[in-house]
C-alpha cells in the first residue's frame, strides 16, 4: 500500500461521510442537529476534494476508469454502503468514524510528506467541532448496536498491527502506527472499543474493510457521478 493509497480511501469515506450527514439535515433530533449535520455535510465534501487534490503531488493517483461504472470501486467504509436509517447510526459515525479520520489525517500532518502536512492542516481545525459535536451526543447513550459497529469498521480501516500502516509509521511518513491510532480515538472519547477479533484473512487491504464486494446504493453512487442531476437537465444540455 502506498501513501497515495491511504490518502484515496481517506478521501473516499470522507466524501460519503458528508453525504450521510448532508442526507439528516432535515431529520435530526433537533434543529440545531439539522444545522450541524448540514454543516458537517459541507466540511467533509470539501475536505475530500483537498484529500482528491493532494493525490497528483503525492505523485500517484490510484483512481481507475472502474470508478465511474463500478460503485464497489470506490473505497468507503461498508457502513456508509446505504442511507442510515437511526440517529444512533449517526451519533456513531459522527463520534467513532469521524474522529478515526482525524486522528489519521494528524499522523499525516505530523509525519514527512510536506504536502499534507501543509494542505491538511486546517482540516483539523475545522474538524475540532465535528468531535465536539459527536462526543457529546455519544455521552447522551445510543443504542451499542451501531457504536460497536463503528468500532468494528475503525478498527478495520486502520489494518492489521504490522500492516501497511505500520509500515508507513515506521518510515516516518506517518506519526502513528495503527495501535496508537486506536489507542488516540479511545483516549480522545474517553470510551474503551469493544472486544473484537477482525478477520484480517478476509480483509480487503485496498478498501480497508472486512470481506470482498458490496459498494453504496445505486441511488447515492449515481448522485455521485452526476446522473441524478443529468435527470432534470433541460433537453439537449
Amino acid at each position: 500500500m502506498s501513501l497515495s493509497d491511504l490518502v484515496l480511501s481517506i478521501a473516499d469515506n470522507k466524501q460519503m461521510l458528508g453525504l450521510r450527514y448532508a442526507e439528516w439535515a432535515t431529520r435530526a433530533p433537533s434543529l440545531e442537529a439539522d444545522i450541524a449535520a448540514a454543516a458537517m455535510g459541507l466540511d467533509d465534501l470539501g475536505h475530500s476534494r483537498v484529500l482528491y487534490g493532494c493525490l497528483e503531488p503525492l505523485g500517484a493517483d490510484p483512481r481507475s476508469s472502474d470508478r465511474e461504472s463500478d460503485a464497489g470501486s470506490l473505497r468507503n467504509l461498508a457502513y456508509f454502503d446505504e442511507p442510515w436509517t437511526e440517529w444512533s447510526q449517526f451519533v456513531a459515525a459522527n463520534a467513532i468514524l469521524d474522529t478515526a479520520f482525524t486522528v489519521t489525517i494528524e499522523a499525516c500532518v505530523g509525519g514527512s510528506v510536506e504536502v499534507l502536512q501543509h494542505r491538511l492542516r486546517k482540516m483539523l481545525m475545522e474538524e475540532r467541532y465535528h468531535f465536539l459535536h459527536g462526543r457529546s451526543w455519544l455521552r447522551s447513550g445510543i443504542d451499542p448496536e451501531p457504536l460497536d459497529e463503528a468500532w468494528r469498521q475503525a478498527i478495520a480501516w486502520f489494518g492489521p498491527p504490522d500492516g501497511e500502516l505500520a509500515e508507513l509509521h515506521g518510515k516516518g511518513v506517518l506519526s502513528l502506527g495503527p495501535d496508537d491510532l486506536v489507542a488516540r480515538v479511545s483516549e480522545r472519547l474517553e470510551v474503551q472499543p469493544p472486544k473484537l477479533r477482525i478477520d484480517w484473512k478476509g480483509w480487503d487491504p485496498k478498501r480497508r474493510r472486512e470481506g470482498k464486494g458490496g459498494g453504496i446504493d445505486q441511488r447515492t453512487f449515481d448522485m455521485l457521478r452526476g446522473l441524478e442531476e443529468k435527470r432534470f437537465a433541460p433537453a439537449g444540455a
